[in-house]
């Protein structure tokens, strides 16, 4: 797993914990990188799973609901950092049915050896996407906050009902995104 993704979290946990936080969660841990993490690294998917869990343990939040904040975190960053990936888009569902043909390959040519989901997508009509998510790691919760926090830089605001697939070593579940207003 790409080191932004660890970097990102230490900046979810400092500006919402503090700093002592992540230092804390990292000495219980103990992850085999030693925890000094640089965003153009890779690292284990474990040592994020470890990290999260210790998080969650200490501050008394399940996992996916730390999930779907990190997934907002890291929206807003991917919005601040890149905009243009957004602002292409006059709506919501064509800036998510761009993330897997577009952006996705963006991140591979920075990150050659980057493991991404895969998306698929069906729209049913103006106000409701089907969106299929597939990946090697249980991580829906966090697709699921990154796609919230895109409908608020669309101003638009969704329901996400959700349904775990029997994805054999893979991770699928369907999301039936439908904006309300």
């Amino acid at each position: 797993m790409k080191g932004v993704v660890f970097t990102e979290f230490a900046q979810l946990v400092e500006a919402n914990w503090g700093a002592d936080m992540m230092d804390d969660i990292i000495d219980a841990v103990e992850p085999a990188s030693g925890g000094a993490y640089c965003s153009v690294a890779s690292y284990e998917f474990s040592e994020l799973a470890e990290l999260l869990a210790e998080l969650s343990r200490r501050v008394d939040v399940p996992e996916a609901d730390l999930l779907l904040a990190f997934g907002g975190h890291l929206a807003d960053v991917f919005y601040k950092k890149f905009p243009a990936f957004f602002d292409e888009h006059d709506n919501l569902f064509d800036f998510l049915k761009s993330v897997d043909e577009h952006i996705h390959v963006e991140v591979l040519k920075l990150y050659p050896d980057a493991s991404l989901p895969k998306f698929r997508y069906e729209q049913l009509s103006d106000d409701h996407l089907v969106f299929h998510y597939q990946s090697e790691r249980p991580l829906a919760d966090l697709a699921v906050g990154l796609i919230s926090a895109s409908a608020k830089h669309f101003q638009k605001d969704i329901e996400i009902d959700r349904q775990s697939l029997d994805g054999g070593p893979l991770f699928k579940e369907k999301f039936n995104v439908r904006i309300v207003s």
